[in-house]
């Protein structure tokens, strides 16, 4: 006769063991009572079995329980085509996502910068005199191009009918590269004024719809 010790050690071993025979045979009644359906390409009717028929294979399918509940639909698999069109649609997505994580960094640039709609016109004020300042020491140096070409080519003029010398030809053809680039660059900073109003403009316009404040009349009047 086994001792209570043993009997309550065999009973304590059985316990987990009933469980897990409990656990085993509820999963199996439970996949059992999933069934698979479809429509049959060949027939028109649907078949269903608690495996996946081979008429469903390939093609759209639905997972139904006992009580023929729709546990979950598996669409059919994708086309080539429908493929390419998928990553283009992911593409398209990340692209719009990307795009709108750039503007919201530009948003917050913005109010980081302008703490009130007068801070626009301020910054717009000194990019003008700055760009302005460069004008004047740009046009400056264009005087004193000419003033320097004019001394040379009255040199010139004393060689007219004889060979001139190689540096003064030199000179004159350095002084007379240096004119023009100073007056591209010239031509450049007159054009910066435009860009500067464009910025602005639309700095105001966003910094108005982010704040909802009405924006201020620009500097140098209202816009024509």
């Amino acid at each position: 006769m086994p001792s209570p010790v043993t009997a309550r050690s065999t009973e304590s071993m059985r316990k987990p063991a009933l469980t897990l025979l409990a656990l085993l045979l509820a999963s199996t009644a439970q996949a059992a009572s999933e069934f698979y359906c479809c429509q049959d390409p060949a027939s028109g009717r649907r078949v269903c079995s608690d495996t996946l028929p081979e008429q469903c294979r390939g093609r759209a399918y639905r997972i139904l329980d006992s009580g023929g509940n729709i546990v979950k639909e598996v669409g059919a698999p994708l086309t080539p085509e429908q493929k390419a069109e998928q990553v283009l649609e992911q593409k398209r997505r990340k692209q719009l996502e990307d795009a709108g994580r750039e503007q919201r960094r530009r948003d917050q640039a913005l109010l980081d910068t302008y703490a009130t709609a007068e801070d626009i016109d301020l910054s717009q004020k000194k990019a003008e005199a700055d760009v302005n300042s460069a004008i004047l020491a740009t046009i400056a140096r264009i005087d004193a191009a000419q003033i320097k070409r004019k001394k040379l080519a009255d040199e010139a003029e004393f060689y007219k009918k004889r060979t001139m010398p190689a540096d003064l030809d030199r000179d004159l053809r350095a002084i007379d590269h240096e004119i023009r680039l100073q007056q591209e660059l010239l031509d450049l900073k007159k054009k910066e004024f435009d860009t500067i109003k464009t910025k602005y403009d639309a700095d105001r316009r966003r910094y108005f719809e982010l704040t909802r404040r009405p924006p201020t009349t620009p500097p140098g009047g209202p816009s024509r």
